[in-house]
């Protein structure tokens, strides 16, 4: 069966492949610019980690803007697939990234010991892994000291609360999504 695939553009008017429809749960544009314009100027060099990397835009546009080192964890096999190739086109030979398949409740731990800059987690919002997957990267050291952290929700779906070692400094609604903006507890 071949693999029907969607376009989208990203920084740079760059083309990516995708899945099509909602299978990846993709990012609004609206919601990547703000992201973007938030953490304009701090990327270049970064080290990065998008989690439930969903078809992989928000990496690649850490890849536009500088990265230097880029880790990506998704579930769904063909979206992997299509994200190391967009990823491939975009990084140059300076930039390293990787892209893990799986399960993030299991793949995650897998990171210990790894430290990033910028977290982005977009998980499906009904799935119930917030709490789980944002208390496991203080426990695996995940975020360096001065790193930050931006979960995408719907406060319907998860109306978060204080998480342990973690804080809640910055929060942004675009329409019916949220962007909450956490850092390490000093």
């Amino acid at each position: 069966m071949e693999c029907i695939i969607a376009i989208m553009r990203i920084h740079g008017n760059r083309v990516l492949k995708t899945l099509p429809g909602q299978q990846t749960r993709p990012t609004s544009a609206r919601v990547r610019e703000a992201l973007f314009n938030i953490w304009q100027g701090k990327l270049h060099g970064a080290r990065c980690l998008d989690l439930c990397a969903g078809n992989g835009t928000i990496g690649a546009e850490a890849l536009c803007r500088g990265s230097a080192y880029l880790v990506g964890i998704e579930k769904n096999r063909r979206a992997c697939q299509l994200i190391k190739q967009n990823w491939q086109s975009i990084a140059t030979h300076e930039q390293t990234f990787q892209i893990i398949q799986g399960d993030i409740r299991n793949k995650i731990k897998d990171l210990q010991g790894q430290q990033f800059d910028f977290i982005y987690f977009d998980p499906p919002y009904g799935a119930n892994l917030y709490d789980t997957v944002l208390m496991t990267i203080p426990q695996f050291k995940l975020l360096a000291p001065q790193g930050e952290i931006a979960v995408e929700h719907d406060p319907k779906q998860w109306n978060h609360q204080q998480l342990p070692n973690l804080n809640c400094y910055r929060q942004k609604k675009y329409g019916n999504t949220y962007l909450s903006f956490w850092e390490l507890i000093s």
